[in-house]
């Protein structure tokens, strides 16, 4: 089967200035709060070094019934502007196997309100799950679940919500 290749754009709003989601990605303490793969928290490891050239490791085991999965996630960090834009390139794994490599721009903004993130992930998707069908779906909304939970940890009174853009 031929690689798939998509993308999907992610807003989200905060009432907190942008410097604070920033330092949600940038602190190791506050990334590990809200950066987590699937699977019992006591097999999870991670480890951030938040600088260009440098990156992110993460590893669970995920375990639903009879099945149990190992998975891994690696990224370098290519372009950091503190408070403004963070572009890397993450890949993951399932039990050895390489299921996909992204490519992921977040930008923050100012607003009224506060600021506005805005998360663009351009993927290529290597090893389907079945038919493929549903790949691009679990992709969008784990990524949506991560950023429910980064703002649950940097701006823990409200947000505004995520709207989905193609």
């Amino acid at each position: 089967m031929s690689a798939q290749h998509g993308s999907f754009t992610l807003d989200l709003d905060f009432t907190v200035p942008r410097s604070e989601v920033f330092r949600g990605f940038a602190d190791p303490s506050l990334r590990r709060r809200w950066f987590r793969l699937p699977g019992d928290s006591a097999t999870a490891r991670h480890e951030l070094d938040f600088r260009v050239g440098a990156g992110e490791t993460a590893g669970n085991v995920f375990v639903s019934e009879d099945t149990e999965e190992h998975l891994a996630y690696r990224s370098r960090f290519l372009d950091i502007v503190p408070d403004t834009r963070i572009v890397y390139v993450y890949e993951a794994e399932v039990d050895g196997s390489r299921r996909w490599i992204s490519l992921v721009t977040v930008e923050l903004a100012d607003e009224p309100a506060g600021s506005r993130l805005t998360w663009t992930e351009q993927y290529t998707w290597l090893v389907p799950t079945g038919d493929g069908s549903q790949d691009a779906a679990h992709l969008r909304g784990g990524t949506r679940l991560l950023l429910n939970g980064l703002s649950t940890v940097v701006n823990p009174d409200r947000h505004h919500g995520l709207r989905v853009r193609s």
